[in-house]
């Protein structure tokens, strides 16, 4: 395989990995879990596998300098913001606009990437851009939501989530010399477990509820798919690709998402959703195979 297509399919990877969370949190919530419960399980779970792979795998600790601790520290925090306020956002918001809200994060941090490296977004991207905001708008369903009378604080908490990932993207796109990409995961997964407990559900570590009930076989899915296997995964592509780029192809998680639902928890879809599910895909590979074009 070519080696330039290697990273982007590493962030289409770790994309789909986040697409299937929330069919795994509805199916907790079937089992009787509240939703920051299953939250909380996730980034406790996550953060132990990490620190498994670590001690199993490095045999020294990392030597990081003060601006690589605050990056990967900033990317964690990150990481674990973004859950707490899209979990914010489907309090007050349909499931399928928060969605849409959520994947704003896919220009915001294009633009984001242009401001920090004071570039002009190129043709390429502003396409895929418009792309992606039709498609993910088709794709979630909410033609036919009726958005009259909707708290305004689930718009905010929609917009903080998208701003959020993009930060995160930004963060974790930058390169940290003096650690491994393990080292880099667990100490991103530790910030993110501290933030998540403060504002979830700490006490399921205290109550046996975590450990003594299904809950736990839920946060090993949750950590592996949420934690471990995406972070892992950006951590080694998003600093070749690049923050723009990456917020583009993670629009991947849509799409997954959507058909993770259909197939275990039976949702319907139409053929409105199909479109905005095919719209995403192009607007996802355009950048891509348009940056390759000139080399040839």
């Amino acid at each position: 395989m070519n080696k330039n297509l290697i990273y982007p399919l590493l962030i289409v990877i770790g994309s789909s990995s986040y697409g299937i969370l929330s069919t795994i949190i509805k199916v907790a919530m079937q089992h009787g879990f509240e939703t920051k419960e299953a939250v909380t399980s996730q980034y406790v779970i996550g953060f132990l596998l990490a620190l498994v792979l670590f001690i199993i795998t490095q045999r020294s600790l990392p030597k990081l300098t003060g601006k690589g601790f605050l990056i990967i520290m900033l990317s964690g925090l990150l990481t674990g913001n973004t859950g707490i306020v899209y979990g914010q956002a489907v309090h007050y918001l349909p499931a399928s606009l928060a969605v849409v809200m959520l994947f704003q994060f896919t220009w915001i941090g294009l633009f984001l990437d242009c401001i920090i490296r004071r570039r002009r977004p190129t043709r390429s991207e502003l396409i895929s851009v418009v792309f992606l905001v039709i498609g993910t708008i088709l794709a979630a369903g909410i033609l036919d939501v009726d958005l009259s009378g909707l708290d305004w604080r689930g718009w905010a908490f929609g917009l903080a989530s998208a701003l959020s990932f993009a930060c995160f993207m930004q963060f974790n796109s930058k390169p940290v010399e003096g650690i491994s990409t393990i080292g880099r995961m667990t100490i991103m997964s530790f910030f993110a477990m501290l933030i998540v407990c403060v504002f979830q559900a700490p006490e399921i570590m205290i109550n046996g509820k975590l450990f003594g009930s299904e809950l736990l076989y839920f946060g090993l899915a949750l950590g592996f798919f949420g934690i471990i296997l995406p972070i892992l995964l950006f951590t080694i592509s998003v600093p070749k690709v690049g923050g723009g780029l990456a917020s583009i192809l993670s629009a991947m998680e849509l799409p997954v998402a959507i058909i993770a639902s259909v197939i275990v928890l039976h949702e319907n879809l139409t053929l409105l959703q199909v479109g905005g599910i095919v719209l995403v895909l192009v607007g996802m590979t355009l950048p891509t195979i348009l940056q390759k074009r000139p080399a040839k």
